[in-house]
């Protein structure tokens, strides 16, 4: 567990991994992007974020900051490749490992 500006942050994504195993864990992040989604336009997007982040506590400015740092495209949302290059790099377990890059491919 780490802490930084007094918030403490556990990674659970490496213990999903082992127990849900490489496919299953990516099933679980596209489960979690599509709650996040817009369902007309099937992209995350700041109108989507901001409906469902009052209950994650975050404020318009983080919202957009987080949705300006993970869109690659440019677009202005989030596709479901995106979101989880995303949740992969928040996460410090994830990243250390080198069979990482290879788990996203099971996204696409």
């Amino acid at each position: 567990m780490a802490e930084e500006n007094g918030v403490d942050f556990e990674d659970y994504f490496p213990s999903m991994v082992a127990r849900l195993g490489r496919e299953g864990f990516i099933m679980e992040l596209c489960n979690g992007f599509r709650l996040l989604m817009d369902g007309e336009s099937g992209l995350i997007t700041l109108e989507s974020l901001k409906k469902k982040s009052m209950a994650l506590g975050l404020d318009e400015d983080e919202i957009v900051c987080m949705l300006r740092e993970a869109d690659l495209d440019g677009d202005g949302a989030l596709n479901q490749l995106e979101f989880c290059i995303l949740m992969f790099r928040l996460s410090p377990g994830l990243m250390d490992t080198n069979a990482s890059k290879q788990w996203l491919h099971v996204a696409i």
